[in-house]
């Protein structure tokens, strides 16, 4: 049986920049509980493939794993921003690409454990290259992979980075099943 707790009472706890976080005080089977949960705008996730069926990806170092990740571009979507927008602006800003062809693969929740973040993970095809626009506090290296390369990495563990993994993966599938589109 599924039991959908009600929330009875909300505390925010802290409001931020890019997060804030709330403790709802629920009822569950055996009374009252609590439960901490992050406030995100959500994201936006970009499988940019290029006509050679090259896979672009960003380097970065991630203060919360303390070390440099091999991810799919992404970014915040702001305020009343449509993910498509923000899809397409974060390419533009982390790679320098613009895309002739944009199509929304999937959505999720990368932690729904205690997060309300929803990603949104858009397949970027017949791409233009162009300049970057980093944000000021970025630091990006920009990478070209095969995506049988990528989901081989994803399957021995080399790229841990969940939003990535699912991007790789849904990519492979589309190429192999003969429907990822090119220029």
């Amino acid at each position: 049986m599924t039991f959908e707790e009600k929330t009875l009472e909300t505390q925010m706890i802290y409001e931020g920049a890019i997060l804030n976080l709330r403790k709802d005080k629920v009822t569950v089977m055996e009374g009252t509980s609590y439960r901490e949960i992050v406030e995100h705008n959500g994201g936006a996730v970009i499988a940019a493939v290029k006509d050679d069926g090259r896979m672009i990806m960003v380097k970065q170092f991630r203060k919360p794993a303390e070390r440099v990740m091999l991810e799919a571009p992404a970014g915040k979507i702001d305020a009343g921003e449509e993910p498509m927008s923000a899809a397409l602006r974060e390419l533009k800003e982390e790679t320098g690409y613009t895309a002739g062809h944009i199509q929304k693969l999937t959505q999720m929740y990368p932690s729904v454990g205690y997060s309300q973040e929803i990603l949104h993970l858009f397949l970027c095809t017949q791409l233009t290259a162009g300049e970057t626009a980093f944000d000021e506090n970025e630091a990006i290296d920009i990478e070209e992979y095969d995506i049988d390369v990528l989901a081989d990495m994803v399957m021995k563990g080399q790229i841990q980075d969940g939003k990535s993994q699912v991007a790789i993966l849904m990519v492979k599938q589309l190429k192999d099943a003969g429907q990822l589109p090119t220029g």
